[in-house]
């Protein structure tokens, strides 16, 4: 009967899943006209796609998972494309960092999980090994997104969050929490806990940010010829200022005014000279 509830629910939980896997193609978009994806982070796709790969060796191992199996599978695809996005338009950093996680995650993190339990003899076991591990990186994911909250809350500007992302993975959540109540795995209900209270999170802070004016990001080449310019308003005082002050004023009781200034201030007055002798 269980089954039975989880399979007639499969159909809402697919779209609502393949929703959430597409619900970051605005933001890549973006990404594609602004030629860079400075400011976003390549992390939550590597993780996401670690997760995703994951499940479906779990499921592989379940056997009666196919719904994993199908949106996991779609999943590695179209976040295999986000990561391939930007990692192309990224900045060389940025690049460098995505590959560090890339080897750590997808390569070797997958590899030391996948070689430690498919030797495991008893079935039942390696299940629930990986269970537990699938449930911990799942937590991880839903986790990740944690960055960009604390750079919403920093900047007061949700442009680096889309709303579709935030309502599908609550959706997705809610979904997946039931799936896993009707198949009684807790491995796979446990996380969507999680992931709905960060959904939710996210949504309040974009309710709260959305008409929050976009801070001016000031080119910082342009900042640097202001301060030129006002450095050479400065020197040009200042050499004024010290032209001035060896400039040979002329004499205001004296009508000749161009007569020798050096003559005129070495000249003593018979009164100097008196009180000499």
């Amino acid at each position: 009967m269980n089954r039975k509830g989880a399979g007639a629910h499969s159909g809402i939980r697919n779209v609502v899943s393949f929703m959430v896997s597409l619900a970051p193609l605005p933001t890549f978009y973006q990404i594609y006209k602004k030629k860079t994806s400075e400011g976003f982070q390549s992390l939550p796709y590597v993780v996401s796609l670690f997760s995703a790969m994951l499940w479906i060796y779990y499921a592989l191992l379940k056997k009666d998972a196919m719904l994993l199996i199908t949106i996991n599978t779609f999943c590695c695809f179209i976040q295999t494309f986000y990561i391939v996005t930007y990692f192309y338009y990224g900045p060389k950093k940025e690049k460098l960092v995505t590959l560090k996680l890339i080897l750590v995650f997808n390569v070797l993190g997958f590899g030391v999980i996948f070689f430690s339990t498919y030797f495991l003899r008893d079935l039942k076991i390696r299940l629930e090994v990986l269970g537990y591990i699938c449930m911990a990186f799942a937590l991880s994911v839903f986790a990740a997104p944690l960055a960009i909250l604390r750079k919403v809350i920093k900047t007061k500007s949700v442009e680096f969050m889309p709303f579709s992302l935030s309502l599908f993975l609550t959706l997705g959540a809610v979904m997946w929490f039931f799936y896993g109540l009707l198949l009684k795995d807790m491995n796979i209900a446990v996380p969507n806990v999680l992931g709905f209270i960060f959904g939710i999170l996210q949504m309040i802070l974009y309710a709260i940010y959305k008409n929050h004016p976009k801070k001016m990001v000031e080119d910082p080449k342009l900042q640097l010829s202001d301060q030129h310019i006002v450095d050479v308003a400065k020197l040009r005082s200042v050499v004024c200022l010290d032209l001035n002050a060896v400039a040979p004023q002329p004499n205001d009781g004296d009508g000749d005014g161009g007569r020798d200034v050096e003559a005129h201030n070495t000249k003593e007055t018979p009164r100097d000279a008196s009180n000499k002798v």
